[in-house]
């Protein structure tokens, strides 16, 4: 293993970052077989997927904690500490979000009302896009930090950043549109199953939610 002092020169920090967003994103995309098992009734294909997403949300972690503990208090080169960290815990947050999701199906053996599933598996895959679409944006930072957060390079972090804003806006309609199509069925279900499932509908908005955040977050680090 690297020393330290040589893990975190240059441009270390970021390709760490990048690494971290990586195992989120893949954490992520498991989210969609998860909910596809769920609507098929298959609660062993269940269990597999939260086993690989238990599996991916800890190896985000590892590698949270080791950047958290080695990042440089102060850095040669024009990021804020603080900002690195706040995208750290977004990203962080997506596949904390996805362990939610997975554990919740686990524990309570849900099933999917059937006016639901349409739209519960259009809400995932997008909003499991829009983090694929945040992953991308984390892979440009160490050529930003190259070009000093300027020029061609920014511009399309730019136009990437903002076509995640529009995916995000459109998973905010469709979770909309499936609370409303919950509402209706609230007469046919349990209250807590109810409950659960406005939580869940709530956590897969939040995947997307928390990686518009870390879009947003490099936005304003260019901006300075």
């Amino acid at each position: 293993m690297a020393s330290i002092s040589n893990l975190f020169s240059g441009h270390a920090p970021f390709k760490h970052l990048q690494a971290h967003m990586r195992v989120v994103h893949d954490c992520a995309k498991e989210v969609v077989p998860l909910v596809e098992a769920l609507i098929a009734g298959d609660r062993e294909a269940v269990a597999e997927a939260d086993r690989r997403i238990a599996g991916l949300e800890g190896e985000a972690d590892k590698l949270k904690h080791v950047l958290r503990i080695h990042l440089p208090r102060s850095l040669f080169m024009p990021v804020d500490r603080r900002d690195l960290l706040e995208v750290l815990h977004q990203q962080d947050s997506i596949a904390d979000t996805a362990e939610d999701i997975s554990g919740i199906f686990v524990q309570r053996s849900m099933t999917v009302p059937e006016g639901m599933r349409e739209d519960l598996m259009a809400l995932t895959r997008r909003c499991v896009e829009v983090v694929g679409l945040c992953s991308d944006i984390i892979e440009h930072l160490d050529e930003l930090l190259s070009v000093g957060f300027r020029g061609r390079t920014a511009q399309q972090v730019e136009r990437l950043a903002l076509q995640l804003n529009e995916a995000e806006d459109e998973t905010d309609a469709l979770e909309r549109k499936l609370e409303r199509t919950l509402f209706s069925l609230e007469s046919e279900l349990h209250p807590v199953t109810a409950m659960f499932w406005y939580r869940v509908i709530e956590w897969i908005g939040d995947l997307a939610d928390h990686a518009e955040k870390v879009a947003n977050t490099i936005r304003l680090i260019i901006a300075r």
